[in-house]
């Protein structure tokens, strides 16, 4: 059922033999097909932008009053690329080693190592949209390292590369949409996927201004709409970001898979009160500067200037003496919370820990650490009121980043004929682990590289109907409508009295606690009663005022929670079915003595993957991972 496509040869020709393969459509009979885009991310707009560029008919859609207001602006510390201008001895088949290291051999090496090859031609591009990257004195692109690697291959814009980069991919977009090639329609939600003969052909949405509800065929669709973290509520994503367009897929046929492997990122700004909606990001390119630490003693309540050296506990750099303070988030987030549960802890709430750059201001002198950081300490300063040249910040891990998302082949492309994912919507190249500054890399190249090819070679052999909808389609598209519509409806005739909000913030804490940073059945188990008990008080007791035709931001919120509450039960369902650690799954019955993951390749040496089946039931269906070409190694940083 599950047919990766992968191409056959060595590993260092499978993309370039692909492309050598790959079908081609005459540029004068692309603009008889049409291509649906479902987000303006740096995956959706390069994509669409790229696509359009070609000369295929491309219609975008984005929940936003803008398309540059994705969230991939918020990945600050850089992008990844094996340029190794450092001479420090990177190469291709390093980055390749390095990010299926990180994700503890939890994926398929051909994605893996076309990530790495295309990396190379991704500075270039962004170089060319002038995207403004650091640079030394004598003009070279600078380059720092990065969590779990040993060379430093992560080019940077400041603390602001994402944004840098999703403002090239927003310029092409947009010159595309001056053009008559491109559509693009903001404050549109996408709320449902139409199918025929099970095949992808269009998508449903909403008009969030006017709650009108419109049906668009396509020939193919590409869904860009990121991560869903934001399922445990206090993360790092934006207010705003969801799961809805991936699970309205996954719901219409297309499989999920591993949705349980979720990253928490170690240098968070930390909880300092029940008030809070979320978390703020501090980039992991601190921690190339800066030390963690704890104090020695539990429950140490002085300030933090005045613990003395020895009475500091440098734990990364005492379990991890190799990698130190840029050993992977996986590991550093879990190593923060074993200091945090001992008593450690410090801050109000006693759940942070100290990223300190006293030694690095000795070292290096105040300036250039500001040239460095200066917008981050900035940051810092304005959102708790500290000076992090002075003392220490105060950092903690966070959920944030979601290596799960939708199955896809080789290609991108679902098992859903004609559905393509790109960027963190997919599951595709992390597996259980994402290494720092590959979020930005996976989202371009996919946009820019891979999709162009892919998408192309798909619709080479299909044949164009979207721009002449067939009378089964406006069937299709009329019960979609008629289903959505009774859906919203029913949500705001419920009419209890417990804002969507609140059920957001109750399932995250049980998320937290129960499927969080670790995991034990028991808890998990209980997690499953907890939510399905959630999920029932949902649908009694939700108020949603207003109505379906106008700006309602609490309509939107509903249905997102509603999604929300289903995907945690799979959630849940995954992690408890791999009786394993790996990467960013730590199951508290199988680890190490001294505490570090531990994998079980006899059986779980696969991508867990779900069918839905309705009403909270689901299937599993395993893809193997077969390692044809690096050894299969216990992951240590030590």
């Amino acid at each position: 059922m599950l047919n990766s496509r992968i191409p056959d040869g060595p590993l260092a020709d499978k993309w370039t033999n692909y492309k050598n393969k790959a079908k081609l459509i005459n540029p004068a009979n692309r603009r008889r097909y049409k291509i649906i885009v479902v987000g303006t991310g740096l995956a959706g707009a390069s994509s669409a932008a790229s696509l359009a560029e070609l000369g295929f008919n491309v219609e975008v859609f984005t929940f936003h009053d803008s398309a540059r207001r994705a969230h991939s602006v918020a990945a600050q510390g850089g992008v990844n690329a094996a340029k190794d201008y450092q001479n420090d001895g990177d190469s291709v088949w390093r980055m390749f080693y390095d990010t299926l290291k990180g994700g503890d051999f939890r994926a398929r090496e051909a994605n893996v190592y076309r990530l790495a090859e295309c990396s190379m031609q991704l500075i270039d591009q962004a170089v060319a949209q002038g995207v403004p990257f650091a640079r030394e004195y004598s003009g070279y692109l600078s380059n720092r390292s990065f969590g779990g690697v040993q060379v430093s291959r992560t080019f940077y814009a400041r603390g602001q590369t994402g944004q840098q980069l999703l403002l090239g991919a927003y310029q092409a977009l947009m010159r595309q949409n001056t053009q008559d090639n491109l559509t693009l329609h903001t404050r549109h939600e996408m709320l449902d996927l139409i199918t025929v003969d099970n095949k992808a052909k269009g998508v449903t949405v909403r008009n969030l201004d006017t709650g009108e509800i419109t049906s668009h065929a396509c020939d193919a669709l590409i869904i860009a709409s990121g991560g869903y973290g934001k399922i445990y509520y206090l993360s790092t994503l934006a207010m705003n970001c969801n799961a809805t367009a991936i699970w309205r897929a996954h719901v219409k046929g297309a499989f999920m898979a591993a949705p349980s492997w979720t990253q928490f990122h170690p240098t968070s700004l930390p909880q300092l009160g029940d008030h809070q909606s979320k978390l703020t990001l501090m980039s992991e390119s601190l921690r190339n500067d800066g030390r963690i630490w704890v104090p020695k003693a539990p429950n140490d309540t002085r300030n933090p200037n005045d613990i003395p050296e020895v009475e500091r506990d440098y734990y990364l750099e005492r379990r991890y003496p190799a990698f130190g303070n840029l050993a992977p988030r996986d590991i550093s987030s879990r190593a923060a919370k074993e200091r945090i549960d001992a008593g450690c802890g410090v801050g109000p709430m006693k759940n942070a820990v100290y990223l300190d750059f006293k030694h690095a201001i000795e070292r290096h002198g105040k300036e250039v650490i500001k040239q460095r950081y200066d917008n981050l300490f900035n940051m810092y300063q304005k959102i708790t009121g500290m000076d992090a040249y002075q003392q220490p910040m105060m950092i903690a891990p966070a959920a944030h980043f979601n290596m799960g998302g939708l199955w896809v082949d080789y290609r991108l492309m679902s098992n859903l004929h004609g559905l393509f994912v790109l960027g963190e919507a997919n599951f595709s190249d992390h597996g259980a682990n994402r290494l720092g500054a590959n979020s930005l890399l996976q989202a371009c190249v996919d946009g820019y590289f891979v999709a162009p090819r892919t998408v192309m070679d798909f619709l080479a052999e299909e044949t164009p109907e979207a721009l002449n909808p067939s009378e089964v389609w406006k069937q299709a598209a009329a019960t979609s409508k008629k289903d959505l519509s009774k859906k919203l409806n029913n949500l705001l005739n419920i009419r209890g009295t417990t804002t969507a909000e609140e059920f957001h913030k109750q399932l995250g804490q049980i998320l937290y606690i129960k499927c969080g940073l670790s995991r034990n059945a028991k808890q998990m188990n209980e997690a499953k009663t907890a939510i399905l008990d959630l999920q029932q008080k949902f649908y009694k007791d939700l108020l949603v005022p207003g109505t379906e035709k106008e700006i309602n931001f609490e309509l939107e919120k509903a249905q997102r929670v509603a999604d929300y509450l289903e995907m945690a039960l799979l959630i849940v369902e995954d992690a408890m079915q791999r009786e394993e650690s790996c990467g960013a799954h730590f199951r508290e019955e199988f680890q190490t003595l001294d505490g570090e993951a531990q994998r079980n390749d006899d059986d779980f040496c696969y991508v867990s993957t779900w069918e839905y089946l309705g009403s909270n039931q689901y299937q599993l269906h395993k893809e193997q991972l077969e390692f044809e070409f690096v050894e299969l190694q216990t992951r240590s940083y030590k």
